[in-house]
């Protein structure tokens, strides 16, 4: 039995508020807590969570990419101390390309009027005269989520706007994601390792 369109805008809206009102709930929750702004508070909070733990994380991450609460570096650089090299960049990898993900559909499915609420039209219109030719952006796009320095957030939202196919943007995700977190969580660690041995001397 095929659903009409009306049925499956209803189900998408009813799944929208649903998730959204969950994600606030537990925002509110984690920030009551300090984990948000303190990365003690988030590593007990872990620690005393053997089995969910990753997910807790994990969805801690999503949030961060979708909502941009703490700062991305600080969250890679936690997945990595917490859990260690291998499981923190498994943990750190799912969480942002599903963030990644959802930023795309929000984008597609409201629009402008959704990502003023997250960037500024200023900021947004820098970067809208790489979508004149699909194509182009494509390659763009992709040369970017494989750039450590790139504006990822700012651009996956920004393709959520164009015509670019959902596989080519969920490709270029899974695949581009993996070099650039790696190689920020290694420059975290390393560098924060680096920077306490110079002031333990």
């Amino acid at each position: 039995m095929h659903l009409s369109e009306k049925t499956s805008r209803k189900l998408i809206n009813y799944a929208t508020i649903i998730s959204s009102i969950i994600i606030i709930l537990l925002v509110i929750y984690w920030y009551r807590l300090g984990i948000f702004t303190d990365q003690e508070k988030m590593k007990a909070y872990l620690a005393n969570k053997q089995i969910i733990g990753p997910i807790v994380f994990v969805l801690i991450q999503i949030v961060q990419v979708v909502i941009p609460i703490i700062p991305g570096g600080v969250s890679l650089l936690g997945g990595v101390i917490f859990f260690g090299p291998v499981p923190g960049f498994i943990y750190n990898y799912v969480g942002i390309c599903i963030g990644s993900l959802i930023n795309f559909f929000l984008a597609r499915y409201y629009g402008r009027s959704f990502i003023f609420h997250i960037i500024s039209e200023d900021t947004l219109n820098k970067y809208m005269k790489w979508t004149k030719n699909q194509k182009k952006f494509n390659w763009f796009f992709a040369i970017c989520i494989l750039a450590p320095a790139a504006p990822d957030d700012v651009l996956c939202l920004l393709a959520g706007l164009t015509e670019m196919k959902f596989w080519t943007y969920f490709w270029i995700i899974i695949l581009c994601k993996p070099w650039t977190i790696a190689a920020y969580s290694l420059g975290l660690v390393y560098g924060s390792r680096w920077l306490f041995n110079l002031i333990g001397k």
